[in-house]
């Protein structure tokens, strides 16, 4: 949908009334219901007197199309503005511009596509606007049938209007050059160049033909994006099905394509817990659905399982469009009624009322996915919910399925295809913890590896030594110690200190941890391992959980004051003191639970209260014959 379109000349009169941003203001009511901002009023009345003095050049047609604010179907993102014409052999062409008002930057250290500016008071990570103008373009030209069909060419550019480049610029920097190559950006002092740019692909007008091709194309993504997801999944032993996964698999599929027939809305929910392959049969019906013409995305509100998924589908298609594939849960507080196919959530326990990134935007994360798709699928676990906010549960789910007229399915993944395949040693795990009563007291019988080590520095080694197989190791931690700000990309700054011991956390240096090849010197939490899994893992269980007169007791006041995941938990004690012990307990526990069952073949413990190592030791021992064979734990 584009907000306001109109010729060359159109624009030019609007700007020089006066009237741009009013007009924009006004159609924003009309088409979207939606009123807008002071700042982003100005915002355009600022932007637009720059974009105006770039299409004085009389060499610009002036019966180009011009439109602002084009709403791309099926996703709350906006393009600032579009020019759209001929080019000098009469094909369809749009140049795609990304306005920005910053006037600095700074690079994020390996980092592909992410830059440091100010917004919102804050200095914020974010996409380099080439790559957000490159993303743009490539979404169109992924889903939009007018431009597959017509060949429309799509010319991506971004125009930053108030920043001063300066010689050997972030903004140029050599990490960005698969995006600035794609999509120069301009800035300050180059409105010559830009409008060169823009009469080498525009050089006859088209009366808002190309716009309006653009704006009426049907959603369907295109052959090229099919055929490369489907071979990059093929053969993948990550992602092969089996038994009751490809049951679950086949069901959902036919769901899903019920909903495109007959038009109703449908949810389902599917109910599995850790290592039951709820991940594999998301990423698969991501590549069979999108074969099937459907425009289709996996979200998650952990941008982890996102990062790594995105990571190992990488190749054969641009990463804009593997990116595009993959969403936050934030991402449709603005997006219409069914306006996407199909909408696959995983790890959807962590879903949040609220979104954006103070938590003031939308109404419900849940409501907004079910309304924005015409089929959605929730994949959830219940005891894995780690934080405050985390509002995802089936009663929920039913809650607003309800409201949205959505019928409900709901499915069940039992067997257990993690910790080599062993339900009782996650049973082991919810008794230990004093979750649930379990019959498996003990790990006898258990195929799965299991120590107790006797200090950190231990895990560390075992860690390390199993990761040169495969580089699938990882040492976890409870978010018992913070993490300053001034030495998130400092890998020899230790946040984890424990007597001599010392290990910093992940790095924040836009790298994903459980695949970089450098992370196993460092350890993950909660938010950088959830919804992953690896071959093993060595957890450090910290002062959050301790074992004193019989019990497992947690306490909240030895988090990080870093964490996020009790944010608001002192208040409620204040007011509701037994409610905010319980509440804490349960996310405490939940934490480790999951950071015990990361592991497909192993767990390493140590815990720094002296107490909880001799619990776990004395359940480790009760049947077991300790044998020592070099690394390996107790058979």
């Amino acid at each position: 949908m584009i907000v306001y379109d109109g010729l060359k000349s159109d624009f030019l009169t609007s700007v020089e009334n006066d009237t741009i941003a009013m007009q924009i203001e006004q159609n924003i009511f009309e088409k979207m219901g939606r009123h807008t901002g002071a700042s982003e009023i100005t915002s355009w009345d600022n932007s637009m007197q720059y974009m105006f003095k770039v299409m004085l050049d009389p060499k610009i047609p002036s019966d180009a199309g011009v439109a602002i604010e084009y709403n791309i179907p099926q996703s709350a993102k906006r393009v600032d503005f579009m020019v759209s014409g001929y080019d000098v052999n009469g094909n369809p062409s749009m140049v795609i511009i990304e306005l920005k008002q910053w006037s600095s930057l700074s690079k994020v250290e390996n980092s592909e596509a992410l830059v440091e500016t100010v917004l919102g008071g804050g200095l914020r990570k974010v996409v380099h606007p080439s790559y957000q103008a490159w993303s743009y373009a490539q979404l169109i030209s992924d889903y939009n049938t007018a431009v597959q069909d017509e060949k429309v060419r799509l010319v991506p550019c971004a125009y930053l209007h108030n920043y001063m480049r300066n010689d050997h610029d972030p903004l140029d920097d050599e990490q960005y050059d698969a995006y600035t190559s794609e999509a120069p950006a301009f800035t300050k002092g180059q409105v010559n160049q830009l409008r060169d740019f823009i009469k080498h692909c525009v050089k006859v007008g088209d009366n808002k033909e190309v716009l309006y091709l653009i704006d009426h194309g049907a959603i369907r993504p295109s052959k090229s994006l099919q055929n490369a997801i489907a071979s990059m999944i093929e053969g993948n032993e990550e992602f092969i099905m089996i038994d009751e996964q490809r049951v679950v698999y086949e069901e959902i599929i036919k769901i899903s394509t019920q909903c495109q027939k007959d038009h109703k809305k449908r949810t389902v929910i599917c109910k599995g817990g850790p290592g039951t392959g709820k991940s594999v049969i998301a990423v698969r019906l991501l590549a069979e659905l999108t074969q099937r013409e459907q425009f289709v995305q996996y979200v998650s509100k952990n941008s982890a399982p996102r990062q790594v998924y995105a990571a190992k589908l990488k190749g054969k298609i641009k990463k804009s469009s593997v990116d595009n594939m993959f969403k936050g849960s934030g991402t449709y507080t603005d997006v219409g009624r069914n306006m996407i196919h199909t909408l696959l959530v995983d790890e959807a326990h962590r879903l949040n009322e609220k979104s954006g990134m103070f938590h003031n935007m939308g109404e419900n994360q849940i409501k907004e996915i079910i309304h924005a798709a015409g089929c959605s699928v929730f994949f959830i676990d219940e005891s894995q919910r780690v934080t405050m906010d985390d509002i995802g549960s089936i009663d929920e789910i039913r809650k607003w399925a309800r409201e949205e007229n959505s019928e409900v399915t709901e499915m069940e993944l039992v067997s257990q295809f993690r910790c080599n395949g062993s339900n009782g040693y996650l049973a082991w795990v919810d008794n230990l913890l004093e979750i649930r009563e379990t019959a498996n007291y003990d790990l006898d019988g258990l195929d799965y590896e299991v120590k107790l080590c006797d200090d950190q520095a231990e895990v560390q080694s075992i860690i390390i030594e199993k990761n040169r197989a495969s580089n699938r190791a990882r040492i976890l931690a409870g978010y018992c110690w913070n993490w300053p700000k001034g030495e998130r990309n400092n890998t020899n700054f230790h946040d984890i200190q424990i007597g001599d011991f010392g290990i910093s956390w992940n790095l924040d240096d836009g790298q994903a941890f459980a695949i970089s090849e450098s992370s196993v010197n460092e350890a993950g939490c909660i938010h950088t391992t959830q919804g992953l899994e690896f071959d093993y893992v060595g957890v450090i269980i910290g002062d959050d959980m301790r074992y004193e007169n019989g019990h497992v007791i947690t306490d909240f006041t030895k988090r990080a004051k870093t964490d996020q995941s009790l944010k608001g938990i002192k208040k409620m004690y204040e007011e509701k003191p037994e409610e905010a012990i319980a509440r804490a307990d349960e996310i405490i526990k939940n934490t480790y639970r999951t950071l015990m069952t990361r592991g497909m073949k192993g767990c390493y413990i140590y815990c720094t209260d002296p107490g909880m190592r001799e619990h776990i030791r004395e359940r480790i021992d009760s049947v077991r014959t300790r044998v020592e064979a070099g690394l390996d734990s107790f058979r």
